[in-house]
């Protein structure tokens, strides 16, 4: 915990999951790349740089000094060891655990579905079990994105279908993305809590 009055380069780190490279853009497991992209172009970061082991942009969550210091990374390690990524990256901004805000895929929830959490299960999603592993704890904020999940609990099934590409039209994965930026937003303002 950070003492009182004490600085940190960050009030806030965002952490959006994906796979790097074009072979997986647009796919269901990407999401969190897309939503935290949509986050650094509103709060008009610029251009991520290469940092941590991921593609890093900071600055603050929109206009004036009270707002949040805020620091967006995509990991570049690949979603099961993003980890590796966000523990230097959350040690070096000294940002608590539960400033710490995820943006993943989740399978367990309906296309469309939309729901922030601090903590909780890790429902055998690689890429937030690399994250406790490397933060030390699963207390981490969370928004998870509902992809679906297929009429299949076939472990192959299940990867072909996380890293495919969506289904749905595109007006209704870029409205997902934006309604899912929007909640992130309004947990670092503090406009909600989790």
């Amino acid at each position: 915990m950070r003492l009182r009055g004490a600085s940190a380069p960050a009030d806030w780190l965002i952490v959006g999951l994906g796979n790097p490279g074009p072979r997986y853009a647009g796919t269901r497991h990407n999401i969190g790349f897309d939503v935290a992209e949509a986050l650094i172009e509103r709060w008009d970061l610029g251009k991520p740089k290469k940092k941590y082991q991921g593609l890093f942009a900071e600055g603050r969550a929109g206009f004036g000094p009270t707002a949040p210091r805020v620091a967006v990374l995509l990991p570049q390690t690949f979603m099961n060891e993003a980890g590796r990524s966000a523990g230097p990256a959350r040690g070096a901004l000294k940002v608590d655990l539960d400033r710490v805000l995820v943006l993943h895929d989740e399978i367990d929830l309906p296309f469309g579905d939309i729901r922030a959490r601090l903590g909780g299960g890790l429902a055998g999603h690689n890429g937030l079990k690399s994250l406790k592993a490397h933060l030390g704890s699963p207390d981490f904020a969370r928004v998870r994105i509902g992809v679906g999940r297929p009429d299949s609990t076939d472990p192959e099934i299940v990867a072909s279908w996380v890293l495919g590409r969506f289904a749905e039209p595109a007006a209704d994965v870029r409205d997902l993305v934006d309604r899912a930026r929007d909640i992130a937003e309004d947990l670092v303002l503090g406009r909600t809590t989790v």
